[in-house]
């Protein structure tokens, strides 16, 4: 990255259980940390990574700047540097599993800053990646862990905070992204071959916000608790690391109840909200919840 932080000698093992306020589809404890050797005093902090990633970088006011696949999170109270030999592990309040039902299959995503270089000027087209590694390890009791081969926690996708922001934007956008839906990784090679411009990468990630996709059955693995980011000692590169997400299962229009099901509940729910404004019954869009919303609902039925 180009956020360069000064080499230190790191302190011995971290043992603690830390603890923040998020949504149960974030890391919400950090279990353990180790430092390890180069990690920034200023990006010390690992409940940094627990709840939601960063939208918003710089300081409030002076240096904003929207996340985007060219210009990430640098913040050091939004990344926790993971030195040489150094390692992280969260943990997830509800386990991660392994749903088919997740779109493209993909169950759990880690955030980092990796970014592209710009190749195209102001319309932003995709250079080479600036991916800084970072070894992922899952865990479904938080002792015996398998490592996913071939994936770097800090690479793709880059995160993307709003899908109506500029990639070199100041301000946010007013549309935001969804940090529990993947990309599809299907676009992996494309996107790694450069000249992806903006519009069409935005198009590429489908209203998700990014992150490290990873398939639970790629470890054969049925559900997870914990995650653990480790570096070899040798390492040319350091990665951050923003947070961790439970990817969100597609829902049925009309699956009002979370339940993976249009029925006789969901029914219930939308005759109670009818006639109401901004409502998630608004299955339509239409600002009211009504007739049309209905028709979807009940097109939707598979009691």
């Amino acid at each position: 990255m180009p956020y360069h932080h000064p080499t230190t000698t790191c302190p011995a093992l971290l043992l603690a259980v830390l603890t923040a306020t998020a949504s149960g589809q974030f890391a919400s404890e950090v279990v353990e940390h180790a430092p390890g050797v180069g990690a920034g005093p200023g990006y010390a902090d690992p409940t940094s990574t627990l709840g939601p990633p960063a939208r918003m970088s710089g300081l409030p006011g002076i240096t904003d700047s929207a996340v985007t696949p060219f210009q990430p999170a640098y913040m050091g109270y939004q990344l926790l540097t993971v030195g040489r030999g150094g390692h992280l592990v969260v943990r997830f309040e509800e386990p991660v599993l392994d749903d088919p039902g997740n779109p493209h299959g993909i169950d759990l995503l880690v955030f980092g800053n990796a970014f592209f270089t710009n190749t195209g000027g102001p319309l932003a087209c995709t250079g080479a990646l600036y991916d800084e590694g970072g070894r992922i390890e899952l865990s479904a009791d938080g002792v015996v862990f398998v490592e996913v081969p071939g994936v770097s926690a800090d690479g793709l996708f880059p995160t993307l905070g709003y899908v109506d922001a500029d990639p070199f934007d100041t301000t946010s956008g007013t549309i935001e992204t969804d940090f529990t839906r993947p990309v599809d990784p299907a676009w992996a090679p494309l996107v790694l071959e450069g000249s992806v411009c903006w519009e069409d990468l935005v198009g590429l990630y489908e209203g998700s916000g990014g992150g490290t996709p990873i398939d639970l059955a790629w470890v054969g693995l049925a559900e997870v608790t914990h995650v653990r980011i480790s570096v070899p000692e040798d390492a040319a590169n350091l990665p951050e690391i923003d947070a961790f997400a439970d990817v969100a299962p597609v829902r049925p229009i009309g699956d009002l109840d979370g339940d993976g099901r249009v029925g006789g509940a969901d029914l219930t729910l939308l005759l109670a909200a009818w006639g109401t404004l901004e409502h998630p019954a608004d299955l339509d869009g239409s600002g009211l919840v009504g007739g049309g919303d209905l028709a979807l609902l009940l097109g939707g039925w598979d009691e």
